[in-house]
């Protein structure tokens, strides 16, 4: 069977690529106990929808650092499935897993632009400090008003 396999080494991008696969495309969550699919590979085929809720694939918890490290056939069904407790649960441990990724940037929500901004320069991070400190000081002045 032929399996996706872009790199074996543990880079980000494979990490992403893995996680991608085990959650988007093939992931499943308990609801009231009982397991449900919400990939969209699951969703758009009837028969591995019967195959994933089956007893024949092995269903393993959701744990990303396991979820990277597992090969998937993408001309097959899957032989491993991943299902959460529930979809908090798995966000809780996507973003703990995420936030163990070295990485030589970091990232910010701008509520102004709705975007995620990469931070990877000092000037990027006097800009940010400085807005910081700015909507600090208006704050600060906001409660000395109302308090």
């Amino acid at each position: 069977s032929l399996s996706l396999s872009l790199s074996r080494s543990p880079s980000p991008l494979h990490h992403s690529l893995q996680l991608y696969w085990f959650t988007v495309e093939f992931g499943m969550c308990r609801q009231n106990g009982k397991p449900k699919a919400y990939g969209a590979g699951l969703l758009s085929s009837f028969g591995e929808l019967q195959y994933c809720l089956s007893d024949k694939p092995k269903i393993l918890p959701f744990e990303p650092e396991k979820m990277c490290d597992t090969e998937y056939p993408i001309t097959s069904y899957q032989p491993t499935y991943f299902i959460s407790d529930s979809f908090e649960d798995a966000k809780e441990k996507m973003r703990k897993f995420a936030a163990s990724i070295p990485r030589k940037f970091s990232v910010h929500y701008n509520p102004h632009t709705q975007r995620m901004d990469i931070i990877d320069r000092p000037e990027q991070l006097m800009r940010l400090a400085t807005t910081a400190q700015s909507e600090l000081g208006s704050l600060v002045a906001a409660i000395s008003k109302v308090c």
